[in-house]
């Protein structure tokens, strides 16, 4: 089962549980900014923002049963389906974009690259990235899987679930070499709760595009 195949199996299934950090986020992006979503789902992020005043927001999804559900869950919000690493968007477009949990949907480094580098053609000068996403893990059960799946996909920390997606825990060092072009104003280690029900070591940051 690809990526895709999985997501779109998941829609009608899956609940999103990272939650959004409203107290870091207010102090970079007034309520008219324009606001993309890239990796969007279902648009539950989005619907939070809408709810607290936000309303010039897109968001993007390459799984095109989330974004039907999200059309369906939440038909104030735009969604739309995208091609996988490509933003149909024109050059530096929007105040903000939103990563949440998609990097640890990508595992190769040169996609993730890819991503950031799309994210950055679109994103005003001055404007910033918002990424919260999974960091690794040292317990007994993370660091089995870990091992088990290092040889099968070639890096420590990418790892397959039971019901088929491949996942991906990052260091702390990674994230901050991927942000590299952008101007770090937030770096928060936090704990995430996964669509499982268990907890994760995760990140919260934040970055601009320099004028």
């Amino acid at each position: 089962m690809n990526q895709r195949e999985y997501w779109d199996k998941a829609a009608g299934e899956k609940e999103f549980t990272v939650t959004f950090p409203f107290e870091a986020w207010e102090g970079y992006i007034d309520r008219n900014s324009r606001i993309l979503d890239v990796g969007c789902g279902y648009g539950r992020t989005l619907n939070e923002l809408y709810q607290k005043g936000y309303h010039n927001l897109t968001g993007m999804d390459f799984s095109g049963e989330m974004i039907r559900r999200g059309k369906r869950q939440f038909p104030c919000l735009d969604l739309r389906i995208m091609e996988e690493g490509i933003l149909d968007l024109p050059d530096e477009s929007v105040d903000a974009v939103l990563l949440f949990a998609v990097l640890t949907c990508i595992r190769e480094n040169e996609k993730q690259h890819g991503l950031l580098k799309e994210i950055r053609r679109v994103v005003k000068p001055g404007g910033v990235i918002l990424i919260s996403d999974f960091l690794m893990n040292s317990d007994e059960r993370n660091r089995a899987r870990y091992q088990r799946d290092e040889e099968k996909f070639g890096m420590y920390g990418v790892f397959e679930l039971p019901e088929g997606a491949v996942v991906r825990h990052h260091t702390k060092e990674w994230i901050r070499e991927l942000t590299g072009e952008w101007r770090e104003v937030l770096f928060q280690e936090t704990v995430h709760r996964t669509m499982n029900g268990h907890t994760s070591n995760g990140v919260c940051y934040i970055g601009q595009k320099p004028l």
